[in-house]
């Protein structure tokens, strides 16, 4: 933002250099960036404003922050309008047909204008903030702009069919030259400001060639509005088209400030144009502002500043800002209530106070504390389990990615999720949808690493996902939030086992002595059980399940199918036990026995530990599984499944006879329940 001294010195009196002017603007949050001398002596300041703070994009606000920083008296502008003629509601009238975009939109009317070069004063002024003069009128309106931080816009009165205005969305196919010359195919989501036939503006944005003052123009309808930030900023993306008045719009302007500055307009136009003002104006307002109270606790200031501000400075810096501020409560309990004005829409909290009282009585003067006490807090639940995850999955070879929360819609569809939850198409053209899953953002790193040779991967990522609410495939309610939770995904090109072996690692480290099963599924990956209940899935990205997702993400070329998993992270952390009980070393050493069971081949490796555990066993310390063996002499149809179990007494050391026993009980209840034999 570029300011004037000159300028500023309409509104309040300035004694201070110009480089100590520059660093007073530092510090009271306009960071001054650079200052420049014009030709015509003017000195000139690059202002950075936050964009929070709009009303400092007018010389007015900056002055009038200037005033309360200095101690010295605010001028504002004396408008006095001539004697008008007719009346306005006569000559035109206003139709706001999209009221949540458009909260109020005002038009005056100045007849018998004299379009012409602006006088050298309005000329020089315009210059010194980077602004070429066009002519007296539409200077005229970019001086306002500069002065209030409110745009204006002068539509030629004579050009508007039936010479009226309709705030209205765009119908598609309407097109629209700007006044730069740029031709706009609009949408039906864009704002237009239009006449009875046609549209006429970009709502906040610019206007159009059809309706722009020119020399020939005798009659002026002068529009003074507030439009949507948001919509502003979609259709100025969406066309290309920048410009002073959407940077303004964008970032919201002072919804009652814009009749005084639509006053200011005409006050001009009258004078450098020669116009007749039409009496009254229109005032189309949707929803009036309603001031709104924010209360400050002085104890709380010093608290949070750590610096003692009396009472009675803060309620003066906070008087100077122009919050009326009035105390109430007993002595040790003060509160102090302020109404912030319309154009501080930024003063919502309590804190919001604290940081004006901070910028007006100076950072310079809170010294900072030689020494800092902090408090250390131990690790909640939800880190301590968090970081037993990571900890499980790096040991067991798994790298952490960390990815994008969006994803492509047709990626989502491939996932089961028919409607994904998608964000505005203006803001992301592509890859709009939130991820249902975090399966898509691994496939992609699975393909970048196949892209550079590297065929060994092993991936995980921990995030949010936001799956649509009820089933993945139905189309979810309007205005519905997705069922967003955590999920743990991993993928590895080593197989399904590898994923298994880590998931199961995970789950069981964080549920003890959990059971974890797969169950077959009609869905592309089966479901993942944990105590009989899902948790997640599993599977292979391959075919015949999943070759439209082999091929959409080009991972044809691996060496071996992809293994994957996911695991809904937000259940398993709620069964999660993170006591742990220690136990003695074995003073005795275990018995192992492989044991090579022939079974039918659909048997699960999850039937056979079903029937293990069946078995009371004391003496058994561990299972573990072994391979998986077909071929001959073992019958088709039929596979060997080998595992080695662990036996160990605290008692002694345990004989064979013993552990032929246990041995024979398993073989039993294995031939009985699963038709198995004992692989010679």
């Amino acid at each position: 933002m570029i300011i004037s001294r000159n300028w500023l010195t309409d509104y309040v009196e300035i004694n201070l250099p110009a480089q100590e002017l520059g660093d007073l603007f530092t510090r009271i949050g306009l960071n001054c960036e650079g200052i420049e001398t014009t030709p015509e002596g003017d000195v000139v300041y690059d202002l950075e404003v936050t964009s929070n703070r709009p009303d400092w994009l007018g010389h007015l606000g900056v002055a009038r922050e200037l005033a309360a920083a200095t101690d010295k008296p605010f001028r504002r502008p004396a408008i006095t309008l001539p004697h008008a003629v007719d009346k306005v509601t006569e000559l035109t009238s206003v139709d706001v047909q999209a009221p949540a975009l458009c909260p109020r939109y005002t038009a005056r009317v100045i007849r018998n204008v004299t379009v012409g070069p602006s006088p050298d004063w309005l000329k020089t002024r315009l210059e010194a903030v980077g602004l070429r003069s066009v002519n007296n009128i539409v200077d005229i309106t970019n001086y306002v702009l500069m002065e209030y931080a409110q745009p204006l816009h002068a539509f030629d009165y004579d050009k508007l069919a039936e010479n009226r205005i309709v705030v209205r969305l765009a119908q598609k196919g309407e097109t629209i030259r700007s006044i730069d010359e740029t031709p706009c195919e609009l949408r039906d989501t864009m704002l237009v400001i239009a006449d009875a036939e046609k549209p006429i503006a970009l709502a906040g944005i610019m206007g159009g060639q059809s309706s722009e003052v020119s020399a020939t123009t005798v009659n002026v309808l002068l529009e003074s509005a507030t439009f949507d930030p948001l919509a502003t900023r979609h259709t100025s993306r969406a066309l290309g088209i920048a410009s002073d008045a959407s940077f303004r719009f964008e970032r919201g302007v002072d919804p009652v400030a814009l009749e005084e500055a639509s006053r200011r307009a005409c006050q001009l136009i009258c004078e450098l144009a020669g116009g007749e003002l039409v009496e009254g104006f229109i005032d189309a307002c949707q929803t009036p502002w309603q001031e709104q109270t924010v209360s400050l606790r002085p104890a709380r200031t010093c608290a949070l500043l750590g610096v003692e501000i009396s009472t009675e400075q803060q309620i003066d810096i906070l008087d100077k800002l122009g919050l009326a501020p009035t105390l109430e409560g007993d002595a040790g309990q003060e509160t102090i209530l302020c109404t912030p004005p319309p154009f501080r829409a930024d003063l919502t909290r309590e804190a919001d106070l604290i940081e004006e009282v901070a910028r007006l009585f100076g950072y310079d003067n809170i010294v900072p504390h030689t020494r800092v006490e902090h408090e250390v807090i131990p690790l909640g639940r939800t880190e301590r389990i968090r970081r037993t995850t990571l900890e499980t999955l790096n040991a067991a070879g798994a790298s952490e990615a960390i990815a994008f929360s969006f994803c492509d819609a047709e990626e989502a569809k491939l996932f089961g999720a028919a409607a994904p939850t998608c964000v505005d198409a203006n803001v992301r053209k592509t890859n709009n949808a939130l991820r249902p899953t975090l399966l898509p953002s691994l496939l992609r790193a699975v393909k970048s690493n196949q892209d550079v040779g590297n065929t060994d991967v092993c991936l995980f990522e921990l995030a949010a996902v936001f799956p649509p609410k009820g089933q993945a495939d139905a189309t979810p309610r309007e205005n519905a939030l997705p069922d967003e939770h955590t999920e743990l995904a991993i993928v590895s090109t080593r197989g399904l086992r590898d994923v298994r072996g880590i998931a199961q690692a995970v789950i069981e480290r964080l549920v003890p002595k959990a059971a974890v099963t797969i169950q077959p599924s009609d869905a592309p990956l089966e479901t993942l059980l944990l105590n009989g209940e899902p948790i997640g899935t599993i599977g292979l990205i391959a075919p015949p399940k999943m070759a439209d997702v082999q091929k959409y993400f080009g991972l044809t070329s691996l060496p071996s199918p992809l293994g994957a998993a996911t695991i809904h992270y937000d259940k398993l952390a709620k069964q999660t036990n993170l006591l742990r009980t220690a136990t003695a070393l074995p003073k005795f050493p275990p018995i192992r026995r492989d044991l090579s069971l022939i079974v039918d081949e659909p048997i699960t490796w999850g039937q056979f530990i079903q029937v293990i555990d069946a078995v009371e066993q004391p003496l058994r310390a561990g299972l573990e599984y072994v391979t998986t063996y077909r071929g001959k002499p073992v019958p088709k149809g039929k596979k060997s499944v080998t595992m080695t179990f662990e036996y160990r007494w605290d008692g002694g050391t345990l004989t064979n006879e013993q552990v032929d026993q246990q041995i024979e009980q398993l073989l039993q209840a294995a031939k009985e329940t699963l038709d198995a034999t004992l692989r010679t």
